[in-house]
């Protein structure tokens, strides 16, 4: 087993608002915004699924059973394993949903929503791409959307 290959997996909820937008935290040990999550505790038998609801409950206080899993993103790194980071849809969080946030203070600074245009100053790179993958994966119910870095993976004839 020591042999084998070595990847980290992530997972995440997106949750978005009344009026659309989406759910952001600001991490304390890092710099900028990231969605409520975190590492699948695989070790401990545990699902990608269940890693986001129980970082959701950690981070942000919300016990949310997850709808549909929207993205699988496959993000390589320098210096690290690649990350398989999976997105749940988390639904819309009512006016009194988002009332009843209660951050982690350990871990996170502040939470805000942001509207679809401004995700990519908030969420830049492959983060932000796989959450547009994601609400767009949510609106065209198309189901789960495969993505390398957060973009569509090059596929090439059969």
């Amino acid at each position: 087993m020591a042999s084998l290959p070595r990847i980290l997996a992530g997972a995440a909820a997106l949750f978005r608002d009344e009026e659309g937008r989406v759910l952001i935290v600001e991490p304390n040990y890092r710099p900028g915004w990231a969605l409520p999550g975190g590492t699948v505790e695989s070790d401990h038998g545990e699902s990608p699924r269940e890693a986001a609801r129980r970082e959701t409950l950690e981070e942000i206080g919300l016990d949310v059973e997850l709808g549909a899993l929207l993205a699988v993103d496959w993000v390589p790194g320098p210096g690290r394993p690649p990350i398989v980071a999976y997105v749940y849809d988390g639904g819309v969080l009512s006016k009194a949903r988002l009332k009843a946030i209660r951050l982690q203070e350990d871990e996170l600074l502040s939470w805000r929503t942001v509207s679809r245009a401004d995700i990519p100053a908030h969420l830049p790179g492959a983060l932000g791409r796989r959450v547009l993958a994601s609400l767009d994966a949510l609106e065209a119910r198309t189901g789960p959307v495969e993505l390398e870095s957060g973009r569509p993976p090059a596929t090439g004839p059969g």
